[in-house]
């Protein structure tokens, strides 16, 4: 039997009895039924097509998840484009106009192409968020942010389609995490020239480091540590070594963590910018 199914489908084709489905799994949405356990976004997605009657497609961040976009917070309330505006708690329903080549399927799920997931995305929710999902659902898929703008066109009556343009404009396929969105979107809005993403740096050895974001002309760059640059040895000592060779190169690298509140972040990098811009000028 299937991971994810329908319970009363199950109890007529015998595969489990009334007792089974009670205390051997559990009820994710109507007649909907999973393994006791841990879920994964997958399973939760197909939970709610199976709870659709089958005929629902998938939409929004749980289809950029498809597509292979990460990051995705596996507890998202699952968007589906099915006419049913009384959907269980961890659903949402609309019921909008998709054109069949907005169309395609995942593992079997009907969902939205790329194109109309980035359209989807790009005018739903805060714009932080959507900006970050657009980033990951990029950096999976490379999208052409024309083909998005052509969807945004063939619907021009859609709620939010008016700021699909600027948060296409915003987007970055080089961000390797939300929190690299968000530093950088900071960074902007703290009056600082958009800097570039993943710049290479070659190495003695032939290889290359790769800088998270930066402004090469001025060799500063911003680096988002995570957790594992603290609870990881290896990574600690790779991070040493890095360091070093970056600053004997004549880069200056701040350094983010977590816990680093923006302002003393905007400042140091404002430091940083300073000292560099006067050894550029010198």
């Amino acid at each position: 039997m299937t991971r994810v199914f329908i319970g009363s489908e199950a109890l007529a084709a015998g595969r489990v009895n009334r007792y089974q489905l009670a205390n051997t799994y559990q009820r994710l949405f109507p007649d909907v039924y999973a393994p006791r356990g841990e879920l994964t976004l997958l399973d939760r997605t197909t939970a709610a097509w199976l709870w659709s009657g089958r005929h629902a497609v998938v939409t929004g961040s749980a289809a950029a998840a498809l597509h292979g976009a990460r990051w995705i917070d596996p507890n998202i309330p699952i968007e589906l484009n099915f006419s049913n505006n009384r959907s269980p708690r961890g659903i949402v329903t609309r019921r909008e106009t998709l054109l069949a080549s907005e169309l395609t399927s995942h593992g079997g799920l009907p969902v939205t192409t790329v194109g109309r997931t980035a359209f989807d995305l790009a005018r739903r929710g805060p714009s932080r968020r959507g900006i970050a999902e657009l980033d990951a659902l990029a950096n999976a898929t490379h999208f052409s942010a024309v083909d998005v703008v052509a969807i945004a066109d063939a619907h021009p009556r859609l709620r939010g389609v008016g700021r699909v343009s600027s948060m296409l404009d915003a987007l970055d396929a080089g961000a390797q995490s939300p929190q690299e969105t968000y530093l950088r979107l900071d960074l902007i809005n703290a009056g600082f020239p958009r800097p570039h993403t993943q710049i290479p740096i070659t190495r003695p050895c032939g290889r290359w480091y790769y800088l998270d974001m930066g402004w090469p002309d001025l060799r500063v760059a911003v680096e988002y540590d995570g957790e594992h640059h603290r609870t990881s040895r290896t990574a600690y000592t790779v991070d040493v070594d890095r360091q070093d060779y970056l600053g004997s190169v004549g880069w200056v690298v701040v350094r983010v963590l977590a816990d680093h509140r923006r302002s003393d972040v905007i400042s140091r990098v404002r430091r940083a910018w300073d000292i560099q811009s006067q050894r550029v000028a010198s």
